[in-house]
């Protein structure tokens, strides 16, 4: 088979979450073991760390990484879901997965597939560990699909596991209380292992502390010993370039003028439990120096690859991509806005059908003009249905359809000094062409 071949038959013949939903999610670690052990347990043969959380895991994961790589360490990393390509899923030092060895690792075990028959998460997931196995990684850092405790990914020991943030999303898997979705989370705290948790939040400290305890694995709250802030004079950042940040320890200045190549206020959020995570890795043995830390950190989309974090896509008027999709993203996201200068906000807005869309929708501004869009997946909630619940809302657009369509008409409503922002969900945001530029 062709590449494209070989991902029309993955996507036929193996449920996948990105696209159908729930449909696609299954409980259990059973078929990825099977898959593990049928594949020699590749994911015992390099070592890794692990990412959770409702947030900023995919930001975590990847500055985890680039730190790593900068450092000097042959780096595997493991994300979901992909914006464009399949391959954007697994990376190593910041290389894709090459096409022609998914059509051939497809090829070599069609057989598997037809006896376990795997969602095709779980697929991704052996895919992963058998190709960074196989490429001898020095380190994986490995981002959580969904949930925790029961994530495809979570047959790995890790050498530390970081849990970055505890909010709302996917309630019909994981629950319906913070409390509920944090014990998902913490599921991936393993025997020994120590676990950072990037901040305290005070409805579900107990959870991580009562799991830690069980499990005997030391446990910080990255938020207690690391403090990040924006650099003395340091505009917002909601323009070009980089944000410069500094960093206090226990307290005291320990970094000052970090330069931060990610965007968006809440990578403030992440930043303590990246590095936090990072102090327990050089404690096991790995030589992280100061310089590597700042260019990890200053070239993590360069070195990775990672799109759609508060992405610049155009100034005059400015055009900003994000993927933040649940409440407490948006809500970051749209503070964000606020501070940006504007005369008028212009909202390409599109969202998935098993999502609590009235509460996403009760966040967002008035005074906005919207924009109604549909990602191309089954999963996308029809821009019409979208558009009258905004309504309901007391918001006010159009409903334009296609991505493309509604990104091309915000634009040319845009003047100079308003702001474009388009979002809402992820599938929305992997449309925007300028991404791939």
């Amino acid at each position: 088979m062709t590449y494209q071949e070989t991902l029309t038959w993955l996507y036929a013949q193996l449920p996948m979450y990105q696209r159908v939903g729930a449909a696609g999610f299954k409980k259990g670690l059973g078929n990825t073991e099977a898959l593990a052990a049928a594949l020699g347990h590749p994911e015992a043969k390099f070592r890794s760390v692990h990412v959770a959380g409702t947030n900023g895991k995919g930001s975590s994961s990847h500055m985890l990484a680039a730190v790593l790589q900068s450092a000097g360490y042959k780096v595997g990393l493991y994300t979901s879901p992909h914006l464009r390509e399949f391959t954007e899923r697994i990376r190593i030092n910041g290389q894709e997965l090459a096409p022609d060895y998914l059509v051939s690792w497809v090829e070599n075990h069609r057989h598997l597939f037809d006896e376990i028959q795997p969602s095709f998460f779980e697929m991704c997931v052996a895919l992963a560990f058998d190709y960074f196995a196989a490429e001898q990684v020095d380190v994986a850092v490995v981002e959580v699909g969904l949930g925790g405790r029961l994530d495809s990914t979570n047959i790995i020991t890790p050498l530390v596991s970081l849990i970055t943030n505890i909010s709302y999303d996917h309630q019909a898997m994981l629950g319906n209380t913070l409390p509920e979705i944090a014990g998902e989370k913490a599921g991936i705290i393993k025997p020994g292992r120590p676990v950072v948790v990037s901040q305290s939040q005070p409805e579900v400290k107990a959870v991580f502390e009562q799991k830690a305890q069980q499990e005997g694995s030391p446990l910080l709250f990255a938020d207690t010993r690391y403090a990040v802030q924006l650099a003395a004079g340091e505009a917002p950042a909601a323009s070009l370039g980089m944000q410069l940040v500094d960093v206090l320890r226990d307290g005291q200045p320990y970094l000052q003028n970090v330069a931060l190549g990610l965007l968006g206020d809440y990578q403030r959020l992440n930043l303590p439990g990246v590095l936090a995570a990072l102090d327990e890795l050089r404690m096991q043995g790995y030589t992280i120096t100061e310089d590597a830390l700042r260019q990890g950190l200053r070239e993590v989309t360069r070195l990775t690859g990672l799109r759609g974090r508060w992405s610049i896509l155009g100034q005059r008027p400015l055009v900003v991509a994000d993927t933040g999709h649940n409440e407490a993203g948006l809500q970051l996201v749209l503070a964000q806005l606020g501070r940006v200068p504007h005369q008028r906000l212009h909202l390409v807005i599109g969202t998935v059908n098993d999502k609590d869309v009235t509460k996403v929708l009760a966040l967002l501004p008035r005074e906005a003009t919207y924009y109604f869009c549909q990602a191309d997946i089954p999963r996308a909630l029809p821009a019409a249905e979208l558009a009258a619940l905004a309504q309901a809302a007391g918001l006010t657009g159009q409903t334009y359809g296609p991505v493309p369509a509604a990104v091309a008409a915000a634009r040319a409503a845009a003047g100079p000094d308003d702001v474009v922002f388009i979002g809402g969900s992820t599938f929305v945001v992997a449309e925007v062409a300028e991404l791939y530029e």
